[in-house]
């Protein structure tokens, strides 16, 4: 990744996730949730959600989620090359979970994500939370919590890079292969 691509460091990501950490515990208390699961998607999401997780001092172990099988481009892009475990070290069932990723586009990796989530039982409530959402949503799924938001040309994309340190970048459509 070259600076110029660079769009938010590592510094002001720390600030965007205490924002989301400050406005998940507000929307928490405003809802009666008093013990939320959270829960990271592979792989980005994991990252922001470890740090979430911390700041809302969360007493149930951070769960994770690989959404690679239940993609439903997955004959398009094919496999991803890392493919990990989802881990839900808890039941979800009648629980409030708080479901993290990186960045909201399409709103396909969510879509996956529920499913993955709901092989695992019925949570009483989703809240999502997501650190960069942008437009050129596909599907009907909104956030309850986002760090920031991004309009950008169409071709355009964000990337969280990780873990250590944290950056988003911004790749125009021209800069892709």
């Amino acid at each position: 990744m070259t600076d110029s691509n660079i769009w938010q460091n590592a510094e002001q990501i720390e600030t965007i996730i205490k924002a989301m950490a400050r406005d998940l515990k507000n929307l928490c208390q405003e809802r009666g949730i008093d013990r939320p699961l959270m829960v990271g998607i592979h792989t980005g999401g994991v990252w922001v959600a470890e740090q979430l997780h911390q700041l809302l001092d969360i007493e149930d172990p951070l769960g994770f989620l690989d959404i690679s099988f239940y993609r439903d481009d997955f004959t398009r892009i094919g496999l991803h090359p890392q493919v990990h475990p989802s881990e839900l070290p808890v039941a979800v069932d009648d629980r409030a979970v708080i479901l993290v990723d990186d960045v909201l586009q399409s709103g396909r990796t969510i879509r996956a994500a529920l499913n993955v989530l709901f092989d695992y039982g019925r949570p009483a409530q989703v809240l999502l939370a997501i650190l960069a959402e942008r437009d050129g949503r596909e599907l009907p799924i909104n956030p309850d919590v986002v760090g920031l938001h991004a309009e950008l040309e169409r071709g355009s994309h964000i990337k969280l890079s990780g873990p250590e340190p944290l950056q988003l970048e911004r790749r125009a459509a021209a800069d892709h292969p």
